[in-house]
């Protein structure tokens, strides 16, 4: 059961929707998630929260961005998580009440395995590396995760919106 209200998933879900393209293709093409989307998807929250969410939700919401900034440094220093992707984290947890934490990681995990599988299965295909050459992420040894992160809030929001 998913506790975020469906009417602020339809309103958040085409703006970050359109971030979340943006961070995907940044991090297949150049293996990086700029500051600007994950301050873009911040910013999403912050202008946007205070109208959709109930207060206290809204402000539950930045407890879970302090929260999440220490895992996200600690998944860069120790475990090779991208910075990017830690800082995309911790702007998407600011979306998510705790209650739905179990539901997002469910998707996180489904959609790590999918976006890793598919990005293996089409760096492999020729045509696609002709028609994408300057992308880094095919010949890059680590996976672009920005893809299984942005899925999963895409998903997540397109669930609650319906739920």
């Amino acid at each position: 059961m998913i506790t975020l209200p469906s009417q602020a998933a339809l309103w958040f879900l085409l703006p970050v929707a359109l971030v979340c393209f943006l961070a995907a293709f940044n991090d297949l093409k150049r293996m990086k998630l700029p500051n600007t989307v994950v301050l873009a998807l911040g910013a999403i929250y912050v202008v946007m929260g205070p109208f959709l969410l109930p207060i206290d939700q809204y402000l539950w919401g930045f407890a879970h961005a302090l929260v999440m900034y220490p895992i996200a440094l600690f998944a860069y220093a120790y475990l090779g998580v991208g910075a990017g992707d830690g800082k995309f984290a911790v702007a998407m947890s600011m979306f998510i009440p705790l209650a739905d934490l179990g539901p997002v990681l469910t998707l996180f995990a489904a959609f790590l395995l999918g976006a890793f599988g598919a990005h293996r299965l089409l760096r492999a295909l020729p045509a696609m590396r002709r028609a994408t050459p300057d992308w880094v992420s095919w010949e890059h040894r680590k996976f672009p995760m920005g893809l299984a992160l942005t899925g999963t809030m895409v998903s997540y929001l397109a669930l609650a919106s319906y739920a």
